[in-house]
């Protein structure tokens, strides 16, 4: 059944809009939200009017990740999806795109990033983070590998050592915890996450774009060289792990409430 108004898109002085609204599902992602967010991207890049971008969620979430539920449907029929070209389709042109766009793109993570919701916020330039906010690379939890970039991005913004942990523990991390590690630019209470990012876009949407745009793209080659290369690769382990035993566990377990038993097969 499609959703409607799962993504909402609006423009104000100069500055694109894109907020995540499925709140009842702390903005998770199910296909048609991945493709609606991939078009509303793309008409933002292209149109001249537009010289920044905030991505926001509704509600009390900024975005819980991939919606585990119709996963759940899946195993429950006997299937077995094919999550890596599932990411090769659905995610990797979101965090590519946001990548490569030549204009600032502002997180307003206004409460809980996890698992790909979190590599969303990582691609942005910006981060302006709710005082509630947190980030969790939730992809062990179900017998997942880290995708959508997490394993390219987090190391490069906050260090192996860190970065590597929080993939395998898939702890919480608060946003006072965040910006100690230099990952968010800046922690405000919830009320003011939107119209903070919003003032930051509207003064950068006011400045010398092109060579914004131009410092992303130098920036991108000394930071970011071989993101595409990555987003392939972790494609690829996300196929492995996504019919292993251990992800048929995570789903289930993650679904009925309980622990998951977990036999590394």
């Amino acid at each position: 059944m499609t959703e409607e108004n799962i993504l909402k898109v609006e423009t104000k002085n100069g500055v694109g809009i894109i907020t995540l609204n499925r709140p009842d599902k702390l903005n998770s992602f199910n296909d048609e939200l991945t493709f609606q967010l991939q078009d509303a991207l793309k008409e933002m890049e292209r149109n001249p009017e537009i010289r920044a971008l905030v991505i926001t969620g509704e509600g009390r979430g900024f975005s819980a990740g991939q919606d585990l539920q119709s996963r759940s449907i899946s195993h429950d029929k006997g299937e077995r999806p094919s999550l890596g070209n599932s990411i090769r389709r659905r995610y990797n042109p979101i965090i590519s795109k946001i990548r490569k766009m030549e204009k600032p793109v502002i997180a307003a993570v206004n409460g809980v990033a996890a698992g790909a919701g979190a590599s969303l916020a990582f691609a942005c330039d910006y981060r302006i983070v709710s005082e509630n906010a947190s980030f969790i690379q939730s992809f062990t939890k179900v017998g997942l590998v880290p995708d959508s970039g997490s394993t390219f991005l987090l190391p490069r913004l906050i260090g192996a050592t860190r970065a590597f942990d929080l993939m395998l523990s898939a702890d919480k991390l608060s946003a006072a915890e965040a910006k100690d590690l230099n990952l968010v630019n800046q922690v405000v209470k919830q009320e003011e996450v939107l119209s903070t990012a919003l003032s930051l876009a509207e003064k950068l949407a006011a400045g010398p774009t092109k060579a914004f745009g131009l410092t992303k793209r130098a920036f991108n080659r000394a930071i970011f060289p071989d993101l595409d290369e990555l987003l392939e690769y972790e494609a690829g382990l996300q196929e492995i792990a996504g019919r292993s035993d251990d992800f048929e566990e995570g789903v289930k377990a993650f679904v009925e409430k309980r622990a998951p038993v977990y036999t590394g097969k």
